[in-house]
């Protein structure tokens, strides 16, 4: 849907942002790009909605040359959110969300009707609707800019580090609901981050750009982390790249050994009733499960299950089943065994 062929930038000054970019973003996929600050990242973002225009070379929007659309109808079919929200401090939440509505000509009730619909589906009540941006916290204001760019349904999306403003706590929850809404939606997406841990979390694809604008590697997040194509992109994203991949790997082949089964250990697992773990005791003394309740399914990562293991007093996660119930037990030394083990190991 969004095609780059030997795209360049060159600014007046003879600044060189984007090298002779070809790239393809699939449809109805999240396409990160990564980079260091002064890439090119941002620049390659904007040529797709014609924000900043190439000097040479083509980008296709759904087949169409950019360069051959009008600028405004172009922007109005494509969502865009940037990092500060933008709202618009003399509207309400309701109005800010219904912008495009309104400048594509719907009328009042529909586009507020469609906006308080969003709304919801951003996570936020009802209630906030007639509030202003200024009575919204930063993270609040990130989802109505979300909702805003979903507003007219427009099948693109770009978004440009809209969660690098607020806190970690926020961030995650904000990177839930964005994978939650296209996992429901769909859209073809181009996302800016300089954060290669919220890239690999968030896309589909990763592209990886160097300094001076060039496209350094293009891949999917898991064999990004297990096979860098250059020193570059090595260090890029970092020397725990391993521990990283492990997020992209699930529990549900993980041995494990029996609830009951000894344990050389000064800790011991208590059950409730219904086997159900409520933590481990030493000498009687009960120390509370941490990492929420210190248990995994399989539907979990090993990366998980591996912070669990680090975390708990004993050393072992617990796995549980669709009624909570503790069905195994796994250490560190054991993940590691199941890792060494992996044939795919050998592609790291």
């Amino acid at each position: 849907m969004i095609t780059f062929t030997a795209v360049t930038k060159r600014f007046p000054d003879g600044t060189v942002a984007v090298d002779d970019l070809t790239l393809d973003l699939p449809e109805g996929k999240i396409t990160v790009f990564v980079g260091p600050s002064g890439c090119g990242k941002t620049t390659s973002l904007r040529m797709i909605n014609r924000m900043v225009e190439p000097t040479s070379g083509q980008v296709l929007v759904q087949g169409r040359d950019v360069m051959e659309q009008d600028p405004a109808e172009l922007r109005r079919g494509i969502g865009y959110v940037i990092q500060t929200a933008g709202l618009l401090p003399h509207r309400t939440v309701v109005d800010n969300i219904a912008t495009v509505p309104y400048l594509l000509g719907w009328d009042k009730k529909r586009a507020r009707s469609t906006a308080l619909e969003l709304l919801e589906r951003v996570g936020l009540p009802a209630a906030y609707a007639k509030r202003y941006p200024a009575q919204l916290s930063g993270g609040q204001q990130q989802r109505v800019g979300v909702a805003r760019a979903l507003a007219a349904g427009p099948p693109i999306m770009l978004v440009d580090e809209p969660f690098s403003a607020v806190g970690p706590v926020v961030r995650a929850q904000l990177q839930a609901e964005f994978l939650r809404l296209q996992q429901d939606l769909g859209k073809t997406i181009a996302f800016v981050t300089h954060d290669i841990d919220e890239a690999v979390k968030l896309g589909d694809v990763v592209a990886v750009f160097h300094q001076g604008g060039h496209l350094a590697q293009v891949d999917t997040p898991e064999q990004l982390l297990a096979a860098p194509a250059n020193d570059f992109v090595a260090d890029f994203v970092g020397r725990d790249r391993g521990i990283r991949r492990l997020g992209f790997r699930l529990a549900d082949s993980l041995p494990v050994q029996p609830v009951d089964a000894p344990r050389d250990s000064e800790w011991v697992l208590d059950l409730d009733d219904r086997g159900r773990p409520r933590g481990w005791s030493r000498r009687g003394v009960t120390a509370s499960m941490q990492s929420g309740g210190g248990t995994f399914t399989t539907a979990d990562s090993l990366r998980t299950v591996l912070d669990l293991t680090l975390t708990s007093p004993a050393g072992v996660a617990v796995r549980v089943d669709q009624h909570g119930v503790a069905d195994g037990t796994v250490d560190h030394a054991a993940i590691a065994a199941h890792i060494q083990d992996d044939p795919i190991r050998a592609a790291r």
